[in-house]
């Protein structure tokens, strides 16, 4: 059992510099069992694992590569990467995962993973869990239900405005954006999906000019995001659902279809990817 304190990780110790280094396999899993319980074998080396978040992107080329991780930026890439971990499923809800057994999977030392976990626990993604570590929420049904409703009324009103306000050639650097969520939903990617998908909703609010609703709005949309349940397909084709929603929110807003418009946004909020 991976061992740590409620000083350990319950709380942040003040940041010192961090030495450059790069993310590595560590000897044991990362995540904090309870005693007496088996351990999972690590994979044969060479072969693709998942027992551990990466510290890179997933967007980067070559997930497998050695990467240095510069000192000022440690934290901001675990902190990334355990974001990915949770959306991909590589952090398991319900699950225990100590500060000291990450950061030697990350090949740093447990103070990066504490601060990138104390925002976590801000975001409500993880809560502290005294003498052990930090435990991965367990998103219910109805808390995904209630954050669409929030990020409905929020963004709801301001999309069926700017349709009223935005001149059509306006809307057309979103369809990169756009374009990118439905690649990544046809790889079935869930980490790279919810990126594109909070940059494009992202842009689109962003033509309100209004940066304190495009940050509270990305705010309430990453907290929505969630491993989807069921199987690769079951998965893929949610995200296809949700990002052909996407292209046709665009292609209405371009033409000024007001009441196509209030129709897709109703239905993407109530869907289950974003």
């Amino acid at each position: 059992m991976e061992q740590g304190s409620a000083h350990d990780d319950a709380t942040a110790p003040s940041a010192r510099q961090e030495p450059a280094v790069s993310p590595r396999p560590a000897p044991s899993p990362g995540r904090t069992r309870a005693a007496g319980s088996p351990r999972v074998p690590e994979q044969a080396r060479g072969e693709h694992t998942h027992d551990a978040p990466r510290a890179v992107p997933a967007t980067s080329p070559e997930p497998g590569a050695r990467r240095t991780v510069r000192r000022h930026s440690v934290r901001g890439q675990i902190l990334d990467a355990l974001r990915t971990a949770l959306v991909s499923g590589e952090l398991v809800p319900g699950e225990v995962y100590s500060g000291p057994a990450l950061g030697e999977r990350f090949g740093v030392s447990a103070t990066p993973v504490r601060e990138a976990m104390q925002q976590l626990v801000l975001e409500g993604a993880v809560e502290v869990v005294p003498n052990r570590g930090f435990r991965v929420a367990e998103r219910t049904a109805r808390d995904l239900s209630e954050l669409a409703e929030v990020r409905a009324l929020i963004e709801g009103p301001v999309i069926l405005r700017l349709a009223r306000t935005v001149a059509a050639d306006r809307w057309a650097p979103l369809r990169p954006l756009a374009e990118a969520t439905v690649t990544a939903a046809a790889r079935g990617d869930l980490a790279a999906y919810a990126d594109h998908d909070r940059a494009f909703h992202g842009a689109l609010l962003g033509l309100s000019g209004n940066r304190q609703l495009v940050l509270t709005a990305d705010g309430l949309h990453r907290r929505a995001q969630w491993q989807l349940a069921g199987g690769p397909r079951t998965v893929r084709a949610a995200l296809v659902a949700d990002a052909a929603e996407h292209s046709a929110l665009l292609d209405a807003l371009i033409a000024g279809d007001l009441p196509v418009v209030r129709s897709l946004v109703r239905e993407h909020f109530t869907g289950g990817a974003g």
